[in-house]
């Protein structure tokens, strides 16, 4: 059992970091949007997208990256709410 003090300080650590992965997740969301609309674009008018599918294909995995540290964070949140 950890002490109330430490406990304190590790919920307020973990929920300053779930903030900015949570601020990351939403920038990368918002990247991948604007990839998905570029991609869109550059079909509509005929233009090769392999690289911008490429790049789209890499802000996805930087994507799950964030979402699954963002998840760990949630779990370690929970786990000290139950200590």
């Amino acid at each position: 059992v950890l002490p109330t003090r430490r406990r304190r300080r590790m919920k307020r650590d973990i929920l300053e970091l779930l903030t900015l992965a949570e601020e990351r997740v939403s920038a990368a969301e918002a990247c991948i949007h604007r990839q998905r609309d570029l991609i869109n674009t550059l079909r509509r008018l005929g233009y090769d997208t392999t690289d911008a599918d490429a790049l789209l294909v890499a802000f996805e995995k930087v994507q799950a990256q964030f979402i699954a540290y963002r998840d760990r964070l949630l779990d370690e949140l929970e786990e000290i709410a139950t200590r």
